[in-house]
């Protein structure tokens, strides 16, 4: 629960209590804090125990951090139960394999699964000319000095 709390955030935590409470109450408003955290405990620990006694001996395994949706659907979706042969979807996506040749195809070079039929189409590519696939990594031509750039009169 503070588990994100650093140094300087507790020393201005300790030093705003000192302002609040006085250094003299400070000892007993912290005795009275921790008393009611551990009331508050036993009060959820026996609540618990009630709540597995009345469910019966059919609910013996039963937890209640099962109930946390993540906790849950790790444990229905995540571990052994693989119903959905999801175990099988996941080892088939490669997601680092995917987004290298996603790069290899933006730059124009041949990914190493896709050789042997990208070799097959780059003999074809290169029969039908260069020309066909634009190089997107070129800067474009500069237009000659006396040259004015188009000039579309509907968009001004």
């Amino acid at each position: 629960m503070f588990n994100d709390i650093g140094a300087l955030e507790l020393l201005t935590l300790v030093v705003l209590a000192v302002l609040v409470f006085g250094p003299e109450k400070l000892p007993k408003v912290i005795q009275d804090v921790t008393r009611t955290i551990r009331k508050i405990r036993e009060f959820s620990d026996s609540a618990k125990e009630d709540i597995r006694s009345e469910l019966g001996p059919q609910f013996k395994d039963f937890e209640f951090e099962d109930l946390n949706p993540k906790t849950f659907v790790r444990k229905q979706l995540m571990d052994g139960n693989d119903d959905l042969g999801l175990k099988e979807i996941r080892e088939s996506f490669d997601l680092r394999k995917e987004m290298a040749e996603v790069t290899d195809a933006v730059n124009g070079r041949e990914s190493a699964s896709s050789t042997g039929t990208a070799a097959a189409a780059s003999g074809t590519a290169a029969a039908a000319g260069a020309a066909a696939t634009p190089d997107l990594l070129k800067k474009p031509a500069q237009p000659a000095k006396d040259e004015r750039p188009p000039f579309d009169a509907d968009a001004t």
